[in-house]
C-alpha cells in the first residue's frame, strides 16, 4: 500500500491500518523517545500518548507528507512539551532547589545556566523551540529542518537570530 492511500484508511478510520502502523512503528518510537531524558515518563509513555494523538488527530494527517515523519514530528513535539513542563516545574519547585551557603563552581554554573534559560525563554516561541533542539539537545539543522518543516537555511537565520540575543544579553548582565 503507498502512503497516500495507507494514510487516507487511517484517517477513515480503518482499525487494521491503525494496527498496522502501531506494530510497525513502536520500536522505532521507542528508540526516539530514548534519547531524550525525563524524570517523570518513560519512553513507553511518550509513544503511547504519539498514538492517542495519531488516532484522535488522524483526519489532520498530510497525505503529501510520508507517514513516518509525521510520527517522528508527532512524538518529538509531544516529548518536548513534557520535558519544557517539567524543566519549568523542576525550577518553581522550592524543594528541588539546593543554595550552597558558600560560593563554588557549581553554584555558579547553575546561576549561570538560569540565567541562559531566562534569556532562551524570552526569545520568540518559534526560536526559542529551534534554539533548545540545536543547542541544548544537540540537534542538526537537517534534523530540526525535517521536524518543523521549515529549511535548513530559515534555520540556521533563527539560531543566528538567537545566539546574537542571547549574546547581547549575557553581554549587558
Amino acid at each position: 500500500m503507498d502512503n497516500k492511500k495507507f494514510i487516507l484508511s487511517l484517517k477513515k478510520g480503518n482499525e487494521a491500518a491503525f494496527k498496522e502502523v502501531y506494530f510497525h512503528y513502536y520500536d522505532k518510537l521507542i528508540n526516539l523517545a530514548r534519547r531524550f531524558n525525563s524524570s517523570v515518563f518513560t519512553p513507553e509513555d511518550f509513544v503511547q500518548e504519539t498514538f492517542i494523538r495519531l488516532y484522535n488527530k488522524r483526519e489532520l494527517l498530510n497525505e503529501e507528507v510520508l507517514l513516518d515523519k509525521q510520527l517522528f514530528v508527532i512524538c518529538k513535539n509531544i516529548i518536548l512539551n513534557h520535558i519544557n513542563r517539567e524543566s519549568k516545574i523542576i525550577q518553581l519547585d522550592p524543594n528541588q532547589v539546593d543554595v550552597p551557603q558558600e560560593e563554588s563552581d557549581s553554584g555558579i554554573f547553575e546561576e549561570r545556566q538560569e540565567k541562559l534559560q531566562n534569556f532562551i525563554n524570552q526569545l520568540p516561541e518559534q526560536q526559542q523551540k529551534i534554539f533548545t533542539l540545536h543547542k541544548l539537545e544537540n540537534l542538526s539543522y537537517k534534523e530540526i529542518a525535517e521536524l518543523t518543516d521549515l529549511s535548513e537555511k530559515t534555520i540556521a537565520n533563527h539560531i543566528y537570530l538567537a545566539s546574537k540575543f542571547i549574546r547581547k544579553k549575557i553581554e549587558n548582565h
